[in-house]
């Protein structure tokens, strides 16, 4: 009786074992392994810095996206994914050659520009002191009274103007309204211009507001200075004129997941 106990035991004992065996197998084909996982991931990562490239254009968002990448392909290493390291590499390196521009510190600079529209004085405005009335003395010759009456008849026909500068444009009242706003449509075309990295727009539409600024507005203001000076600086500031993609890097990820799929015998997506 023992003896058949433990002989039943043991084969109890040997089918538990057996399915046991079978549960790992089957656990190991359905689960991810580490390196798919980390592939995985990367992917996502490429295809986020893939995406802030082609609507937003931040180029430090995606470099950022592709040095994490690069990190997580470091804590394997496998030689199989030298290949597609080197592709993140050279990625890398496109993406730090590009200029840095700061869209946020040049759109905060075009938004108080707009804000500033409506407060800038305008040419017309300009204005010289009135001068001070002349008081005749008590008691004026007559020859003293004439002298002095016509020499103020000869002054009023006489209009002094300062020669190293063009006259200023009289805008009139109903139309000042429609130059304040033009001005301020330009400044949003340049912001526009701006978000969608069209370089050519953005520096059109600035020296555009630039030049009506200093024909129509009051230069020697100190408002009217500072924002032509800011929209001169916004006209020189360097702005790339393509961005690189990092579709090499892709490539790369996919080439590899296949070759892996291949030799494991399984099918993409599965």
């Amino acid at each position: 009786d023992a003896q058949a106990k433990l002989a039943l035991l043991e084969a109890r004992l040997a089918e538990s074992q057996t399915q046991q065996a079978s549960l790992e197998a089957l656990y190991r084909e359905l689960a991810p392994s580490r390196d798919e996982v980390a592939l995985n991931e990367v992917e996502q990562v490429l295809l986020l810095a893939s995406q802030q490239l082609a609507i937003a254009g931040n180029v430090q968002a995606a470099l950022a996206a592709l040095q994490l990448a690069d990190a997580k392909l470091s804590r394997i290493d496998r030689p199989q994914l030298v290949p597609l390291r080197r592709a993140l590499s050279r990625d890398i390196d496109k993406l730090k050659s590009v200029p840095y521009v700061d869209v946020a510190g040049i759109g905060l600079k075009l938004d108080q520009a707009i804000n500033l529209v409506d407060s800038l004085p305008l040419a017309r405005d300009e204005r010289l002191p009135p001068p001070a009335p002349e008081m005749a003395p008590a008691a004026e010759q007559p020859w003293s009274r004439f002298l002095r009456e016509t020499w103020a008849e000869l002054k009023s026909l006489v209009r002094v103007e300062v020669s190293d500068r063009p006259e200023a444009p009289l805008v009139p009242p109903p139309q000042a309204f429609f130059l304040r706003e033009n001005l301020r449509l330009r400044l949003v075309a340049a912001r526009i211009a701006l978000l969608s990295h069209d370089d050519a727009g953005f520096r059109s539409d600035v020296t555009a507001a630039n030049a009506w600024v200093k024909k129509y507005f009051d230069t020697r203001a100190k408002a009217v200075a500072t924002l032509q000076a800011s929209l001169a600086q916004l006209a020189s500031t360097p702005m790339p004129t393509e961005v690189p993609d990092v579709s090499a890097s892709l490539t790369a990820l996919r080439t590899v997941k296949a070759t892996r799929e291949r030799a494991s015998g399984t099918t993409p997506g599965r």
